[in-house]
């Protein structure tokens, strides 16, 4: 989205991809994604969230980073078990116009009542700010996302095993402070390990390594 708003001419192609229903070919992908880790802010590092999705990706993410003699070096497995994942994916409702998520158990619109049968009554779902109605994405159904999970498993399993050396596992089936604290424990400990191996014979404290990095 931002490479769209951005007006690059990735962004003009992308636009064009993106109105026309069609599915974004790796190559562009990879395109928007070159484009932006080669920013300045991205010169220490960067962080690549929900990304690569496939085998495919990651072999032509490695060819990118190859051409400057960088690679991954660390990737963050957030675990969730498929019926915690159902739960919050068939739950959630958008608004359109800004992006914000609403969830009927964890985050529900001031709004929200529900039908005689317990279910939630969709007409009841509006927006808490601007009082417009509400959506849930076509595949955000318990038949969609059994088979958006088969093809997620069958794409995992493949990226787990070509990043096995760099993978760490987190648990995410908990409250969001405690999954952000572990992820957050894990970069720290690895910008760590990464500064000692690269300064072996620089004894310093933790928070002077994280002052240079």
């Amino acid at each position: 989205r931002a490479a769209v708003k951005g007006g690059s001419k990735i962004g003009g192609e992308l636009k064009e991809i993106m109105a026309s229903g069609k599915l974004v070919p790796n190559s562009v992908v990879l395109k928007v994604v070159q484009e932006r880790i080669c920013q300045k802010d991205c010169d220490r590092g960067f962080i690549l969230d929900g990304f690569p999705r496939s085998l495919e990706q990651a072999k032509m993410l490695n060819d990118i980073l190859s051409q400057t003699n960088e690679s991954v070096t660390l990737v963050v497995e957030i675990q969730v078990p498929d019926e915690v994942l159902e739960m919050r994916i068939c739950g959630r409702w958008m608004h359109k116009g800004s992006g914000r998520s609403y969830h009927v158990k964890f985050s529900p619109p001031k709004s929200m009542k529900f039908l005689s049968n317990g279910k939630v009554d969709p007409a009841t779902m509006t927006d808490d700010t601007t009082g417009e109605a509400l959506y849930q994405r076509k595949d955000d159904t318990p038949t969609a996302l059994k088979q958006r999970l088969k093809l997620y498993h069958e794409n995992n399993n493949a990226l787990c095993k070509y990043y096995r050396k760099v993978l760490k596992p987190a648990n995410g089936n908990q409250l969001i402070p405690k999954v952000q604290a572990t992820v957050a424990r894990m970069m720290d400990d690895h910008m760590t390990s990464t500064f000692v191996e690269r300064n072996p014979y620089n004894l310093v404290d933790n928070e002077n390594i994280k002052s240079k990095l």
